[in-house]
């Protein structure tokens, strides 16, 4: 009796194994999901692709403008169901909302400068312009009023001039971080207050960067408070923390520009050198673990997302944008998942990584 019901229960577990596997390759529910904007000035739209088998699975408008360059984030997903898009020439935000394996425009709202980067945190969503960042409030995964703006200002005094506007982050639950690029001086780290969430209208804390340095501009944070930061027109990465650089070390590779965090690593997408550098940050120290973890021989990367072991990669070349997905381990060792993904436009911006959510696996 006891073996007939052993037998039973393995006979059980290969059927369902069986049943499961033949529920994912059906594709039918818990893709990962990869996404871009094509950024047309017109008419914007993003293109949502599949990670695994890189299949083109929707493209949605953006109900507005695109033409946003020098960023970073223009794109950001916020617990795999919501996605923030920027329309730079329409001085607005659109909002996508997942459902399964799909997704479906939301609303756009209204910022008060044209939009360049976003970021979701303490209960908020927050968007950095050419001149301002604002606050929304963010309840119960959904967008809702303006609750805060404060001007940008540069480390010596005024206001940032066109196109200097790189990234928007949360360092922590009292203060953002906005990069301001502005050669030949240095640049700018502004640190904006919150009250509660909310921008709280003081005037930033603006912090010039270091001196023989460039444009800071992509950057990761840690959850002790520490970010890594691009300074990408002198080919170094620094590390920042309590208002000020406390390392700075050559990044060994050109043009280092964007940053994404996966757990303890920070991978780092190199323009002029066409690759992806692995770093890893402490108290008080930035070390590169591997000076080019992957190529990307298609193009020069722009931007870079990644999230629960997979990686993606915008760049653009010979006048076309291109994806490059990957996936990486523990190790932070990547290894391509296929052919890189053409996508059909010049000037496409910002990539975000939506993983499956247990509800999205049933």
């Amino acid at each position: 009796m006891f073996r007939r019901n052993v037998l039973r229960v393995i006979v059980a577990c290969v059927a369902f194994a069986a049943g499961d596997a033949g529920i994912r390759a059906s594709g039918g529910h818990g893709r990962t999901l990869v996404v871009t904007m094509t950024n047309d000035p017109n008419a914007n739209q993003i293109r949502v692709y599949d990670a695994q088998s890189h299949v083109l699975l929707q493209t949605l408008s953006s109900h507005g403008k695109g033409g946003v360059g020098g960023n970073a984030r223009g794109i950001k997903q916020h617990d795999s169901r919501l996605i923030a898009v920027v329309n730079n020439g329409s001085n607005s935000v659109a909002l996508f909302r997942r459902d399964g394996d799909v997704l479906k425009f939301e609303r756009v709202v209204s910022t008060t400068s044209a939009p360049v980067s976003v970021d979701f945190g303490n209960d908020h969503l927050y968007v950095a312009g050419a001149t301002t960042v604002d606050s929304f409030v963010l309840h119960q995964n959904s967008v809702e009023w303006l609750d805060g703006t404060t001007d940008l200002g540069l480390a010596g005094g005024g206001a940032p001039p066109a196109g200097s506007t790189g990234q928007v982050g949360v360092i922590d639950e009292r203060h953002l971080l906005v990069t301001l690029k502005t050669d030949p001086d240095p640049g700018t780290i502004d640190i904006i207050a919150l009250d509660r969430g909310r921008v709280s209208g003081s005037a930033p804390t603006a912090v010039t960067a270091p001196d023989g340095a460039l444009a800071p501009f992509g950057f990761a944070t840690y959850p002790d408070g520490t970010a890594l930061i691009t300074l990408a027109h002198s080919n170094q990465d620094g590390l920042f923390r309590d208002g000020s650089f406390t390392s700075v070390i050559a990044a060994g590779q050109t043009a280092s520009c964007w940053m994404t965090r996966a757990g303890k690593y920070v991978f780092v997408a190199n323009t002029g050198s066409r690759s992806i550098s692995r770093l890893a940050g402490t108290g008080n120290n930035v070390f590169i673990d591997s000076l080019v973890a992957a190529q990307i021989p298609t193009g020069a990367p722009a931007d870079i997302d990644a999230d629960s072991g997979v990686l993606g990669v915008i760049d653009h070349g010979a006048g076309q944008s291109h994806l490059s997905v990957f996936t990486y381990n523990r190790f932070g060792e990547l290894a391509a998942t296929g052919a890189t993904i053409t996508v059909g436009v010049a000037d496409a911006n910002g990539v975000a990584i939506l993983s499956p959510r247990d509800d999205d696996r049933n």
